[in-house]
């Protein structure tokens, strides 16, 4: 292993990180229909948890309105259910051919508390981050000890995990401002 393939590691790890932390953040409600909400759904379907959109496809019929439309109609009383329990705050009606889940405007308490959900994520991924880094010298050190590469070698490997990291986590700290800026000017 050489001081490119630590490195190299690191940044695909982060990128994993922001990718996720991506996914996460498209499931926190921002006020406007968003199929992506649903993403986390699971329906309890012949006694198995399925995702959502695999049972149904879900559409924005307007900025407000999201419809949900099975494609076995049996289990509509079943998805109505999951998507009422799902604690998203959303209230699905049922008339028999869709579902329509209208998203109600957010309240300032709400957005308050979709912001601390932001944070909390975002806190994680830069966690996430730090442990990559930490794993990632730790290698570097032990490369040293084994004589794989010289003190400079290692002094240099160090300062790009550091420079690395610190990438990561302002890309972390960039997207989670986005998100509470949309979410407060909703």
């Amino acid at each position: 292993m050489s001081l490119d393939d630590v490195n190299m590691s690191l940044e695909e790890r982060g990128e994993k990180t922001l990718a996720n932390l991506k996914r996460e953040f498209s499931r926190v409600r921002t006020g406007r229909a968003n199929p992506s909400i649903l993403d986390g759904v699971r329906v309890d379907y012949y006694n198995v948890p399925t995702p959502l959109n695999q049972l149904a496809s879900i559409n924005v019929a307007d900025a407000r309105m999201l419809v949900v439309a099975p494609f076995d109609k049996g289990a509509m009383g079943l998805i109505e259910k999951a998507i009422a329990s799902a604690d998203l705050g959303l209230n699905p009606s049922n008339d028999g051919h869709f579902i329509r889940i209208p998203i109600p405007a957010l309240t300032e308490e709400r957005r308050k508390d979709l912001v601390k959900q932001v944070k909390k994520m975002a806190e994680e991924a830069r966690i996430a981050v730090r442990n990559s880094r930490r794993n990632a010298n730790d290698e570097i050190k032990k490369m040293l000890k084994d004589k794989e590469i010289t003190e400079d070698e290692q002094h240099k490997g160090l300062d790009d995990t550091q420079k690395a990291t610190d990438d990561l986590i302002k890309k972390i700290d960039d997207m989670a401002g986005e998100k509470e800026k949309d979410i407060m000017d909703v």
